[in-house]
């Protein structure tokens, strides 16, 4: 089990890699579009949908993303206007920020397939847009930006086994600790503190002084839980379902939601702030 857990992250890793160095933006987006369709596939599996309401969901996943891909100033084109993301990843960081946690909280179930759709359309396509547009800003943008999830799984994990007492949301996921959140926090305060002298390097301006530490300091934590609000989220919609992963696509690993619950919460917050703080520094 463990030997097929290695081999798939490494092959899953590699293939990422070389695709998001070497692959234009466009084409990104049609690769990355592959992987959002899985997902949306695995999301129709979770909310229950009937085999019909599953093609139709993951058909307008397609189209949704495929709009937005070959629209006039599109990804095709120019490049998106700042307002197409702003919209899209605004409206999925508002439902990780606000809606979630209390969707957790309260463990509400989305009994009607429409509000699931929605939501999956929702999440699904606000991480893909971010995805697409921090590989079109640098390639180093979506590294940093994933890492900030591994980072913080990382230290939630170790942190919770070696001082967990206080349990999270014991009746949704019953392993996570607030002492692994707080771990998780100030691991990636640290990690985004130490990217903060690096941005000139990979081609960004970011100015150093107090205010911009203090407001980073502020973002990581945000950050952080958002993450955690992801985690939390699939792990509530797998226990509706009666399932342990939400799919089997990765040998060892699960589905493509199991992967990347977190990093669907994070990402369109750190293409937001992406596209309104970081600026390309001169030549």
């Amino acid at each position: 089990m463990l030997r097929t857990r290695i081999v798939t992250a490494v092959v899953a890793v590699g293939v990422v890699l070389v695709a998001l160095f070497l692959l234009p933006p466009p084409i990104w987006g049609l690769v990355t579009l592959l992987a959002v369709a899985g997902a949306a596939h695995e999301w129709a599996l979770l909310a229950g949908f009937r085999k019909r309401t599953s093609l139709l969901f993951v058909a307008g996943t397609f189209l949704i993303a495929l709009s937005l891909l070959f629209a006039p100033s599109s990804q095709f084109a120019r490049g998106w206007p700042d307002g197409i993301v702003l919209i899209v990843c605004g409206g999925a960081a508002v439902f990780w920020l606000v809606v979630a946690p209390f969707w957790v909280i309260r463990r509400w179930r989305a009994r009607s397939p429409l509000l699931a759709a929605l939501v999956g359309w929702l999440v699904l396509i606000g991480a893909w847009v971010a995805l697409v547009e921090l590989q079109a800003r640098s390639p180093w943008l979506v590294l940093a930006a994933m890492a900030v999830v591994w980072i913080a799984d990382t230290a939630a994990y170790f942190t919770g086994r070696a001082f967990g007492r206080s349990k999270l949301a014991p009746q949704v996921s019953p392993g996570k600790t607030w002492e692994g959140v707080y771990g998780a926090v100030a691991a990636v305060v640290v990690y985004t503190l130490a990217l903060v002298p690096f941005a000139h390097a990979v081609g960004f301006s970011l100015p150093i002084d107090a205010l911009t530490i203090a407001a980073w300091i502020a973002f990581a934590a945000i950050v952080t839980a958002i993450s955690v609000a992801g985690d939390l989220y699939e792990s509530l919609l797998k226990r509706q379902a009666g399932v342990k992963d939400s799919g089997h696509l990765l040998p060892g690993h699960g589905g493509i939601l199991d992967r990347l619950d977190a990093q669907l919460a994070a990402l369109p917050l750190l293409a937001i702030a992406a596209q309104l703080f970081l600026t390309k520094a001169p030549a």
